[in-house]
């Protein structure tokens, strides 16, 4: 039997840690939330792995690296509101209520919603709710948000979701670029976002975030 508790630890101190992630609350999520109840029963004995693992329905759950790396980039803070595009089956959604002080997690697939709703409710996650709907379409209702994290990588960040974002809030991708991609901090000024490379990263593209012609990240 896989010794979970202790598998969470060395991700902590071999993937994490070592990865220039610093914050303490974003390790202390880490290590509190058991990775392992947010994916399918076959794939648990590798939740702990230091891949993506696939979730189905074309959702993945972010290696903890370049999860971590993320929220770090991110820097989310207690008095914040989020908006977690892409959620799967509510990982990473539980992660950031950790750190913020409500998080919306917008999930397309109604099974992995359904189950999400289950599993954030059976670990007392009780400032994240889910929303079954399309990911371009963010969730206008309960924002603007302070931030904006994407569960998979984007070619391009439709208006739709931007215009969620609060001014002065930000939002936090990886952009892909063929077989390569960067995590990107994008800030809001005005109508306009701001774009900064934060560190390498690389992850399937969500559905409905493919590029059309004109999308630059400049």
């Amino acid at each position: 039997m896989t010794d979970f508790a202790t598998a969470r630890t060395t991700m902590v101190d071999c993937q994490v840690r070592p990865s220039d992630v610093t914050k303490y609350p974003i390790i202390e999520a880490l290590l509190a939330i058991p990775r392992e109840e947010f994916v399918p029963e076959p794939r648990k004995a590798v939740a702990y792995s230091g891949a993506h693992l696939d979730l189905g329905a074309g959702r993945v759950l972010l290696d903890a690296r370049t999860f971590a790396k993320m929220l770090e980039a991110a820097n989310i803070q207690p008095d914040e509101m989020v908006l977690d595009l892409g959620c799967g089956l509510g990982y990473s959604s539980a992660i950031i209520a950790h750190l913020a002080e409500a998080v919306v997690c917008v999930e397309e697939n109604e099974d992995l919603a359904s189950e999400a709703t289950s599993i954030l409710a059976a670990n007392s996650v009780d400032n994240a709710v889910v929303i079954t709907a399309p990911l371009t379409e963010g969730a206008a209702k309960h924002g603007p948000y302070d931030v904006v994290i994407t569960e998979g990588a984007v070619e391009e960040v439709p208006n739709t979701v931007l215009a969620q974002i609060k001014d002065g809030g930000r939002i936090v991708t990886i952009l892909a670029n063929g077989n390569r991609g960067d995590c990107m901090v994008g800030h809001k000024r005005g109508d306009q976002i701001d774009w900064r490379r934060a560190f390498a990263a690389t992850a399937p593209v969500l559905a409905g975030f493919e590029k059309k012609p004109g999308f630059n990240f400049n």
